[in-house]
């Protein structure tokens, strides 16, 4: 997956935990265990973005 595509599926998910959210605070949302998947998988997300600047960064300073 390529950065562009990383910073869209980031979009995505932080959308649907808004969603999620919201669902909470009205008792609209039955299964709550969906609202820490959607955390994880956003702090995964930003994780790889974050190693990935890091390793950019450590190529330009390799040279």
């Amino acid at each position: 997956m390529g950065d562009a595509e990383l910073l869209e599926e980031l979009a995505r998910r932080k959308q649907e935990l808004f969603e999620l959210r919201f669902k909470l605070a009205t008792g609209a949302l039955e299964n709550t265990s969906k609202l820490a998947n959607e955390k994880r998988m956003v702090a995964r997300i930003l994780t790889e973005l974050r190693a990935r600047e890091i390793a950019a960064a450590e190529q330009v300073d390799a040279k």
